[in-house]
């Protein structure tokens, strides 16, 4: 099996991603990878959906909306930053954007007058730290290599820093096993208890939601669309009459079910 993730090699993905497949490639955007694996040019995707600190990657939602694909499986990896730069002197911190913001008290009281730079993983932030030795990068610390050194471990603001990825297949590896679904819902109205209607259908069958996230639909200010995590699997009857209920609730709109899946924790 071939697998595609954030790149370049050595990202938080990468460590996801090597428990998914062998033989793993590269994109820069999460988008880049849901398109992948949607036109079939590979079989499985990772992509990272939450964080414990800095909580739900938004790209990720907005490309699980806009693509007819399928979630197959959820690793959880524990994040541990390092700064990682040539020398203790530099005038910039680069990492991605997520990785700065959940590093910013740490940063603030260590670095105060460091500027901070947003790129597209932290692979490519310390890419930045190897290349240039005015750059500090953020990452895990088996990126330093022998070129750079591990200035500070352990980084993070919180010692719990975990992220969720999504394994993503094509829309025909969806199952009805496993102990969680993903739903995405997009109503097409909005009226007062819209969004309590669709709780309740949840709640009257007492199915347990670990996460529940609205996004812009993109269609028109004020406009959303729903993302649900249930604590059931599709081949369960009270989740089956559960997505039943929401679908007609959503009758002006549409309902995509993502599939069923377990959830694997990788410590390394």
């Amino acid at each position: 099996m071939n697998a595609v993730t954030l790149g370049p090699a050595g990202t938080y993905s990468h460590r996801a991603a090597r428990a998914v497949a062998a033989e793993v490639s590269f994109r820069e955007s999460v988008t880049a990878i849901v398109d992948a694996v949607e036109s079939g040019e590979f079989e499985r995707g990772v992509v990272p959906i939450e964080n414990s600190i800095e909580g739900s990657v938004t790209e990720s939602l907005d490309a699980l909306a806009d693509h007819d694909i399928a979630v197959t499986r959820e690793v959880v990896t524990p994040i541990r930053h390092a700064l990682l730069a040539q020398g203790p002197e530099f005038e910039v911190v680069a990492s991605h954007s997520q990785a700065l913001a959940q590093c910013r008290n740490w940063l603030e009281a260590n670095y105060p007058s460091a500027g901070l730079e947003a790129v597209a993983s932290t692979a490519r932030g310390v890419e930045r730290a190897r290349e240039d030795a005015r750059v500090a990068g953020i990452g895990h610390p088996d990126n330093a290599g022998d070129d750079l050194e591990i200035l500070a471990e352990d980084i993070q603001d919180r010692t719990s820093n975990a992220t969720r990825f999504l394994v993503v297949a094509p829309e025909s590896a969806r199952s009805e096993a496993g102990g969680k679904t993903t739903i995405i819902v997009y109503p097409n109205a909005n009226y007062p208890g819209l969004l309590l209607e669709l709780l309740e259908a949840f709640a009257d069958r007492n199915l347990n939601l670990s996460r529940i996230e609205s996004r812009p639909s993109g269609e028109r200010l004020g406009d959303y669309l729903f993302h649900f995590d249930v604590d059931a699997g599709l081949y369960e009857e009270h989740m089956e009459q559960a997505i039943a209920e929401i679908e007609a609730i959503a009758d002006n709109g549409w309902v995509r079910v993502l599939g069923s899946y377990d959830t694997q924790h990788v410590l390394e």
